[in-house]
């Protein structure tokens, strides 16, 4: 249940957690900001430290990934980002998946100059995690369903093989959402997400997310946040909690279309491949029905004809979907991710591990499901 501040001294609360753009606050007392500086009250005095607008939509996240403590910031990237420097050293190793959003590649190559070991495996094998975690794998960092193949990876799984070094285990949750996949109770020590997408939905704001399975997780990630400043704007904030509050209906919706649209293509002549969880034939459906709930999220993968021009053709002739990067908003999209998403890899790393130059990445929208469908048909007509 969310918590408002009363605004009169009557009792009164708003419906909405008002906006507070002060940077900075007056002390009432030395002992006042003794009990704030020492973490013992929820109290703020420099918004690189804490906004509370902000904190009210971290303390909703938490609510919603059943975590400790949440630590929100600018984006994704930053969330992951802060992860990192929190947590590895020179001589540490990262285990790690080609995949995942493409932009870790590049957070990657930071990491490896302040002396991090890199270990990239495809999420299609997640068993080859027991062959190559190393006495020095300090953490293992997944996503799943995966980007942008929607490969599932089993969190349990890792988790027992994080368990053999004692590493940590992060997931990145934006696919999935908590509305599908709980990693905590799973065995996640954290849970990352780009609130820019599916928790935001609008395309209006950019954030990022990290929910804490322990409060000492969330004092070691909110240390790094004010000592680089990644603390997220209150007008974001603000929009985020609105997002929030229709986040539920949304997903259900999407996870409705996506499995609608995922049957439709199995069955048309054109497209050559589909990757969709919640296909019984998709190599991830059995861990998916494990791990997941409420159906199998929003975004699928597909082939389009054998060439890259075939999928060209097909996103240009879209009239109802949108070709757009990003996921879990309001609209329907599609990308080529060789072409958007994945720009971040180097050419010769962009189809190892399954992705192809007609591949098309779609996030279903809460646009109604039959006119969707015979968008997808006619473009393919």
């Amino acid at each position: 249940m969310r918590q408002r501040e009363h605004l009169t001294p009557y009792g009164n609360k708003p419906m909405v957690t008002p906006i507070v753009s002060s940077v900075n606050y007056e002390y009432v007392s030395f002992e006042i900001l003794r009990e704030i500086t020492e973490g013992e009250i929820d109290g703020y005095t420099y918004h690189r430290d804490d906004n509370p607008t902000v904190r009210a939509v971290e303390k909703e996240i938490a609510l919603m990934e059943k975590a400790a403590d949440c630590v929100i910031c600018t984006s994704g990237m930053a969330a992951s980002t802060m992860i990192f420097l929190t947590y590895l050293k020179a001589g540490d190793n990262l285990l790690t998946f080609h995949d995942t959003y493409g932009a870790i590649y590049k957070v990657a190559l930071i990491l490896e100059k302040l002396g991090v070991e890199i270990t990239w495996l495809d999420a299609a094998e997640e068993k080859k995690v027991a062959e190559y975690i190393k006495p020095n794998t300090r953490m293992i960092f997944c996503e799943t369903p995966s980007n942008p193949l929607v490969k599932i990876v089993d969190i349990r799984y890792l988790r027992q093989q994080a368990d053999r070094v004692g590493a940590m285990l992060i997931v990145d949750n934006t696919f999935a959402t908590p509305y599908h996949q709980l990693p905590l109770t799973l065995g996640a020590d954290l849970v990352v997400h780009s609130a820019t997408k599916g928790l935001g939905g609008h395309n209006d704001l950019m954030a990022g997310a990290v929910a804490c399975s322990t409060k000492d997780h969330y004092d070691q990630l909110w240390f790094t946040r004010q000592a680089i400043g990644t603390t997220l704007d209150p007008f974001p904030a603000n929009l985020l909690e609105r997002g929030l509050k229709t986040f539920e209906i949304r997903a259900a919706k999407m996870a409705e279309n996506a499995m609608a649209i995922a049957e439709f293509l199995s069955s048309h002549p054109k497209i050559t491949r589909v990757y969709y969880p919640g296909l019984k034939n998709d190599p991830g459906y059995k861990t998916a029905c494990r791990q997941m709930n409420n159906g199998f999220g929003g975004m699928l993968a597909f082939d389009v004809g054998k060439k890259q021009l075939h999928a060209k053709k097909f996103v240009e002739k879209l009239e109802v979907i949108y070709h757009a990067v990003s996921l879990g908003c309001t609209e329907t999209l599609v990308c080529l991710p060789v072409l958007t998403t994945m720009l971040y890899l180097p050419q010769e790393l962009r189809t190892i591990f399954g992705v192809r130059p007609n591949t098309v990445r779609l996030s279903a929208g809460i646009g109604d499901t039959k006119e969707l469908i015979d968008d997808l048909k006619q473009a393919l007509g």
